[in-house]
């Protein structure tokens, strides 16, 4: 990676502050002796300011170390790890400024205990290295820390979709493919193919790519579904008319090169979705959905339908909309997946407006919870394809749903659907509502006698039940069990230890 001045002010603040800690100075002694301010003497070491040469050389007079040492970008073994990690496109790329910090308040802190601050960096790379964390995993991570920040709500995105919207007179019903295919040829001159993805099997599992070599080329995936066409060709109109430049070129992207990017991505598809399902109309649906005195799995199938949606884009939509809308905050979105022929179900996206952890990133071993109603639905979808069934359209349920460990209620809805691309291939989307005062009050059918009660954990290797009181358990409790005996030899050294003391011998 080329070098910045952010990266030479850094390094020089890593060694002045590492040498004269090495040689037991305070600042103002330094300060002193080199003619500094101390304040100024700070602001080096902290990697906010770079002096002239003339003022280097009295830094490196007053610290007795060879000018050419204290200017050079090597650095010792102990600070290395540190060097490593700040020369990295993690910290290149992360956005310090989102969370009100900058990459110099960073610098600061951990130039505090250079030496303790690299063995402890020095740690993080080794594990990163060994569970293969990428600069991709921070970046998604930093993208759902700025959508918590704002309970995913984005007022200037909302607005954005509904005065474009307006302004073409496409309020009303859902906008058709057809017209939002014809607005990118006509509004932003793209070219669309429709046919490449599809016929080569290396790319058909991309629902669009995009390239620019002049004129903007659009692919997108004949296999779509209309809905999902409609998402796509509404998302590239977001990137044009929010002037969007960094930008993927896939529909997912295998790889961030920056934050700005994988911003950018999220502010167009979040367009795509407030413009083709309307905040008002839609907030209108779901209080009368939610106004019904019992469940009724067929009124949320037709919400999907009113909106010529997916099941997915109507419970993102729902992520979006709920605690703005409705002060339903403590909300998740899970998304799962798994091939008809196995068990194995695999989680890829996630976001979680609540205190209750979902299993989000654990081990990939891991089995999760198959009492969750979306896992069922999953295992009712391959119950029959194995039996040589007709698939059946997304089927809606709900579960009330007690997180043990937390001791923590939610109801949970979702949907499940074989994948258009990869038929063989089902998607389960959940939304978990937390059952509280407000959740009482604006669902009338949350206590619906019809419904079941569960307990729930996050995986089978984490749960506490019996066998006998869990017939869905696809692996043995083994996190479980290990924490029980640890938990027992805390215990019995703690007995060990407040016995009275044996008499000496």
């Amino acid at each position: 990676m080329a070098t910045t001045a952010d990266h030479l002010r850094f390094i020089l603040g890593l060694k002045l502050k590492h040498e004269r800690l090495d040689r037991g100075l305070s600042l103002k002694q330094v300060a002193e002796e080199a003619g500094l301010s101390i304040s100024y003497l700070s602001e080096i070491e902290k990697g906010r300011k770079y002096p002239k040469t003339d003022k280097v050389l009295d830094l490196a007079r007053a610290l007795d170390v060879p000018f050419d040492d204290l200017i050079s970008l090597r650095v010792g073994p102990t600070l290395d790890p540190l060097k490593q990690l700040f020369s990295s496109p993690l910290i290149q790329e992360f956005p310090f400024e989102m969370f009100g910090l900058e990459q110099q308040d960073v610098f600061g802190l951990i130039t505090e205990e250079p030496q303790k601050a690299g063995a402890l960096m020095q740690t993080f790379l080794e594990i990163g290295q060994m569970y293969n964390v990428t600069v991709e995993h921070f970046l998604f991570a930093a993208l759902r820390s700025y959508q918590q920040l704002h309970s995913n709500y984005f007022e200037d995105l909302e607005a954005a979709a509904t005065a474009f919207r307006e302004a073409r007179d496409w309020s009303g019903t859902p906008t058709s493919v057809q017209t939002l295919r014809q607005y990118l040829i006509d509004a932003y001159d793209y070219q669309i193919d429709m046919d490449a993805l599809a016929a080569d099997p290396d790319l058909a599992s991309f629902r669009s790519v995009y390239r620019t070599n002049g004129r903007p080329v659009l692919y997108v995936n004949s296999q779509l579904l209309p809905a999902q066409q409609a998402f796509v060709f509404a998302r590239e109109i977001g990137f044009q008319a929010l002037g969007l430049q960094e930008r993927p070129t896939t529909s997912s992207q295998i790889r961030a090169e920056s934050f700005d990017q994988v911003l950018n991505n999220f502010k167009a598809s979040y367009f795509a979705g407030a413009l083709l399902i309307d905040q008002e109309t839609f907030v209108a649906d779901v209080a009368d959905l939610f106004a019904a005195k019992t469940w009724q799995p067929d009124r949320l199938s037709a919400l999907v339908d009113r909106h010529q949606a997916t099941p997915e884009m109507i419970f993102y939509r729902l992520t979006e909309l709920l605690p703005e809308r409705f002060a339903l905050e403590d909300i998740f979105f899970m998304r799962f997946f798994n091939e008809s022929h196995t068990d194995y179900t695999v989680m890829n996206k996630a976001l979680n407006l609540s205190p209750v952890p979902i299993p989000y990133g654990l081990g990939m071993d891991e089995h999760h919870c198959r009492r969750w109603p979306g896992l069922q639905l999953l295992r009712d979808l391959r119950a029959y394809r194995s039996n040589g069934m007709e698939t059946p359209p997304p089927e809606a349920r709900a579960q009330r749903s007690h997180f043990m460990e937390q001791n923590a209620d939610y109801f949970v809805l979702s949907m499940a659907r074989p994948l258009s691309l990869t038929p063989d291939t089902h998607s389960c989307v959940s939304i978990g509502l937390r059952v509280d005062a407000t959740f009482k009050k604006t669902v009338r059918f949350w206590n619906d006698p019809g419904l079941q009660d569960r307990e729930v954990n996050l995986t089978c290797e984490r749960c506490p039940l019996p066998p006998e009181a869990c017939t869905e358990r696809a692996a043995p409790p083994t996190l479980h069990r290990e924490r029980e005996a640890q938990a027992r030899k805390e215990a019995a050294l703690n007995r060990l230890f407040t016995k009275t003391q044996p008499s000496a011998s």
